[in-house]
């Protein structure tokens, strides 16, 4: 019987698939406007770990200091779930995104620093989570034939950082106020099984190639 419990993900493949469909290459220009703009928050949510929740509250300066990205992500308390402040680094992928965002969006029409990111044309209204939801619906149906809910990209970040890490640094880069709540994701999904499997058979040439350089090819 499956665990009701486990967080559900998405393989790198899907991963690329998605984000291919957000970005709608060849789009009319309002409409790969809006790409940029999607973009922007699938690479918040599946390389920086952001509830998306958190993503509708960004504020400028959460993003840019002086009109440059930031390095680091510093989720202020005013907007993360728990209350409390935690940093999360940039990676390569989000911060060409925030680059590419600021030149379509911010470079000739720059609010205030407390203005929000994520609104809509009328620059007041903000974008609500219901909104974000049905654009990764949508996108989902279109990719891949179901569809993505936002908490699946922060779902495939966190399980991706239990490769590299330990528990304690996915804790705090996902903002869990007990570890408990961090464990649900060591749960391994496909990739891990893949890479597993590679593992595995990388060892046993390595065994062989050892065996080889002790005894002597035949």
């Amino acid at each position: 019987m499956s665990n009701a419990k486990t967080p559900q993900t998405l393989d790198v493949t899907q991963q690329k698939q998605l984000l291919e469909t957000i970005q709608r290459f060849g789009a009319p220009h309002k409409t790969a406007l809006k790409g940029v703009r999607n973009y922007l928050m699938a690479c918040l949510m599946l390389d920086a770990g952001l509830r998306v929740g958190e993503v509708v509250q960004l504020k400028i300066s959460h993003l840019y200091f002086n009109s440059v990205p930031v390095n680091t992500l510093v989720l202020t308390s005013d907007i993360t779930k728990n209350h409390k402040e935690r940093t999360v680094p940039v990676n390569t992928r989000l911060a060409e995104s925030l680059q590419s965002f600021f030149s379509s969006f911010l470079l000739t029409n720059l609010n205030s620093d407390s203005a929000l990111v994520f609104c809509h044309d009328d620059k007041v209204t903000p974008i609500t989570t219901r909104q974000v939801e049905n654009i990764f619906s949508r996108a989902g149906m279109k990719a891949f034939g179901h569809r993505v809910n936002p908490h699946k990209l922060r779902h495939t970040f966190a399980s991706s950082l239990l490769r590299v890490t330990n528990l304690r640094t996915v804790q705090e880069l996902l903002g869990h106020n007990f570890v408990t709540s961090t464990q649900i994701y060591t749960h391994p999904n496909e990739d891990d099984k893949v890479k597993a499997i590679e593992d595995l058979q990388q060892e046993a040439t390595g065994q062989g190639k050892d065996l080889e350089d002790l005894y002597g090819a035949d």
